[in-house]
C-alpha cells in the first residue's frame, strides 16, 4: 500500500514538473509563422466578433440607486429645503473669537 501511495506521489510531481518545462515565449522572440488557413480563420473569428458587438442594443443611462430614492426628492433639491412656520432658532456665542 505504501509502494502505491508513493508512485502516487511521485506521478504528481512529474506532471507539475513537465507542465513547468513546456517552452514559453521570451521577450522579444517572434511568433511563430502562421499558415494563410489560421490567418483566414483569425480575420473571420474577429469579424465575427466585430458582428456580435453591434447586436448589443445600447441601453440609456442607469440609475441603480432609483429604486432607493423617492421621486419628489429629485424635485425639491434644486430649490433647497422648504420653508416651514417654525420660529428659527436663535444664535447662542460661545466665547470663541469670530
Amino acid at each position: 500500500m505504501k509502494m502505491l501511495w508513493a508512485a502516487a506521489f511521485a506521478t504528481v510531481l512529474a506532471s507539475s514538473a513537465l507542465a513547468q518545462s513546456q517552452p514559453v515565449p521570451r521577450y522579444g522572440e517572434t511568433d511563430k509563422e502562421r499558415s494563410p488557413s489560421e490567418i483566414e480563420a483569425e480575420r473571420q473569428t474577429e469579424k465575427a466578433y466585430r458582428n456580435s458587438l453591434g447586436n448589443i442594443p445600447n441601453k440609456g443611462p442607469s440609475d441603480p440607486w432609483g429604486q432607493a430614492r423617492s421621486v419628489n426628492a429629485a424635485k425639491e433639491s434644486p430649490k433647497g429645503p422648504a420653508k416651514s412656520n417654525a420660529a428659527p432658532v436663535p444664535r447662542i456665542r460661545t466665547g470663541g473669537v469670530n
